[in-house]
């Protein structure tokens, strides 16, 4: 299936050559790649920043109509095609091709969302303080944003920065990861046929050493949304306050979800191992942390053994299959690499954490899941970003939620009950962004924030109405008779 067809730029409308070019492995066989895909230096990165500023006055006050139709027709064509880019993000990143379509299908309706978003941009008329006089409050795009996403959700995490930019007026340069290029070209290339004028929208392809610093350091980008690593996104956050840009980050995540002795045992487990392993556990809102009361926890232990021996690990293009395989050779490393640590700090491996032989070469990995693990060991603390989780006893609902809060991360937490007091109070008490009640951590809607609290997040949420937030700036205007 090996294809070497090459993928460049998009700069200003055009599709533009880069310097070099860099290979796009499945995951799932080494052996297919599935194309060439540019690798942009900082001088395109300033044509395409140059491009968008270029392009903001006129676009910023265009037709709310012409944006959303062009939104529309993005949102229409991604999921006339989930299928077809479906495989393709299977192949890229590993999700199993039911996981990767459903991926797909959340883009398509992200773009069509924001297109109703156009038509529906609000304000408020308010009298003055002063007699005669009246007050305007506006909402105005921000100006040129760098977008700069993931590999964990090459589809997704694009739409949900790149329709919000559009829609309320900006212009984008965007930056995907490196290491799956294959469907933010993909996308590109569908809003380059939807009618954004030239410069509205920009791809630079590239690594975050070049491409990324030239556009957070650039004094033309009025703001970036990153979606990435701790360390990275803090230094993100230092140069652009240094400078005055908005800022917008999502980081990482150390989940826990609660599961008290009143819960209902099948469905904890199963929204367990959902939570923990399913997208190869590849989610900034999994959950690793599984923290289970005494009354419940020899039982679940034994429970999510059973449950995780029919977890069907192999090829993401393969039907049957529940989980694919790690992206890449140094993410499977470092996730082997922390169940050494885990197994050398003295948590019990309970099922799983060994390779897994398929017929094609790549990085499979069966989940691993430790019990007799406490809340000091590294696997307690530390994000693996990988199958691989650990249960934590604990006496009782109160500590519980305190083990739950003990983290710098607060993404997301659930909580498995029959009770509604304690599902009540862990809603108010939980110190995360997100609360899940009887569900997997991981698994969020499109039209809802998105965010965390403290390490996880850092500036306004994403998805939804509440993206205006980092798109807009607001304007107040003061009117005398």
């Amino acid at each position: 299936m090996t294809d070497s067809k090459r993928f460049d730029n998009y700069i200003a409308g055009e599709w533009v050559a880069a310097p070099t070019y860099s290979s796009n492995i499945n995951p799932s066989d080494l052996s297919d790649v599935i194309g060439e895909y540019a690798q942009a230096d900082a001088n395109q990165v300033q044509t395409a920043i140059d491009a968008a500023r270029a392009a903001f006055p006129a676009w910023s006050t265009s037709g709310i109509q012409a944006r959303c139709d062009a939104l529309d027709k993005v949102g229409s064509e991604i999921l006339a095609r989930k299928e077809e880019l479906g495989n393709l993000l299977a192949r890229e990143e590993g999700k199993t091709l039911p996981e990767a379509i459903g991926e797909v299908s959340r883009a398509g309706n992200i773009f069509k969302f924001f297109a109703g978003e156009c038509l529906r941009l609000s304000g408020d008329y308010l009298p003055s303080v002063r007699p005669g006089v009246h007050v305007e409050v506006t909402r105005e795009a921000l100006g040129v944003v760098g977008l700069i996403t993931p590999w964990n959700f090459p589809i997704a995490i694009p739409a949900w920065k790149i329709a919000p930019a559009l829609a309320y007026g900006n212009c984008v340069v965007f930056k995907p990861a490196d290491l799956v290029p294959g469907c933010a070209w993909a996308l590109a290339e569908i809003i380059s046929r939807a009618g954004f004028p030239a410069g509205v929208f920009n791809l630079v392809m590239g690594s975050g050493r070049v491409v990324g610093e030239a556009i957070v350091k650039n004094p033309k980008v009025d703001g970036v949304s990153f979606t990435g690593s701790v360390g990275v996104g803090r230094q993100i956050a230092i140069n652009c306050v240094t400078r005055q840009a908005k800022v917008q980050l999502e980081m990482g995540g150390k989940n826990p979800q609660v599961i008290l002795d009143d819960a209902d045992l099948k469905q904890a487990v199963e929204l367990a191992v959902q939570s923990a392993f399913y997208s190869t556990g590849q989610r900034c809102t999994a959950s690793s942390r599984l923290i289970v009361t005494a009354g419940i926890h020899d039982k679940f232990v034994e429970a999510m053994a059973e449950r995780m021996r029919s977890i069907k690990v192999g090829h993401a293009l393969q039907a049957g299959i529940d989980i694919g395989p790690v992206v890449s050779r140094a993410q499977l490393d470092q996730d082997l690499g922390y169940i050494d640590i885990a197994q050398n700090e003295g948590a019990r491996l309970v099922a799983g954490g060994r390779l897994v032989t398929c017929d094609t070469e790549g990085y499979f990995l069966a989940p691993a899941l430790f019990a007799d693990s406490t809340a000091s060991m590294r696997i307690s603390r530390e994000e693996v970003f990988g199958p691989v989780a650990n249960i934590i006893k604990v006496a009782d609902y109160e500590a519980a939620l305190e083990m739950a809060n003990d983290t710098e991360f607060g993404l997301s937490a659930g909580i498995a009950t029959t009770s509604l007091k304690y599902a009540n109070h862990f809603k108010r008490h939980s110190q995360a962004g997100m609360v899940m009640v009887n569900l997997p951590t991981a698994g969020v809607d499109y039209h809802v924030p998105f965010g965390g609290r403290k390490g996880s997040s850092y500036g306004s949420r994403e998805q939804g109405r509440y993206a205006q937030e980092f798109y807009t700036v607001v304007k107040t205007s003061y009117i005398g008779s």
